[in-house]
């Protein structure tokens, strides 16, 4: 799937783009050197890859009246990607309207219900999986039209849904590892 392609699944959604995501590390080329910031206990500062989602498709979709929400798994204790991205991308993407769930397990454990990948899925109707190397970077994407497939990822969304606590609620219970303001 191209890119152009994939970023305009984002503006073209009439009402839900769901994401379930699986990993504990995401090596993302944007987030490098905030990530390096994070590691040596700096300040946030500025954080364009984020706030290039926050502006170009959280708030235009919240605005449009779309729904935008996530639920991502993860282990604990906590990888320090993880304790980064609740800190200085959920903690800011929550306030911008996109629902973020956490579902919490045991490291080595993983919800029987669930798959241990991620994908996107968009109105209920368009699954696209994306594949990611063994060491967090993105691979592809690809659209999947399989309508057994389909209706499973709903399956895995609701279930997730149904699991998982709202960010903030997991942010307070979490505060001292995630470095987020009281």
């Amino acid at each position: 799937m191209a890119d152009d392609e994939f970023n305009r699944l984002f503006t073209d959604f009439k009402f839900t783009a769901y994401r379930l995501e699986a990993l504990q590390r995401y090596d993302v080329t944007y987030e490098q050197d905030e990530f390096s910031r994070f590691l040596a206990g700096e300040a946030r500062g500025e954080f364009p890859g984020i706030a290039e989602w926050i502006g170009g498709t959280v708030a235009k979709a919240v605005a449009a009246g779309k729904s935008l929400s996530r639920v991502h798994v993860v282990e604990l204790p906590m990888s320090d990607y993880v304790r980064f991205e609740c800190a200085w991308a959920y903690e800011h993407t929550v306030e911008a309207g996109e629902d973020v769930r956490i579902l919490p397990v045991r490291r080595g454990e993983w919800p029987a219900e669930l798959p241990h990948h991620d994908y996107w899925l968009f109105d209920s109707t368009q699954l696209v999986a994306m594949y990611y190397e063994e060491d967090g970077s993105f691979s592809s994407a690809e659209i999947i039209d399989d309508p057994h497939q389909v209706v499973e990822a709903n399956h895995w969304r609701d279930a997730a849904r149904a699991s998982a606590v709202p960010y903030h609620e997991f942010a307070r219970t979490h505060r001292d590892q995630l470095r987020v303001p009281a």
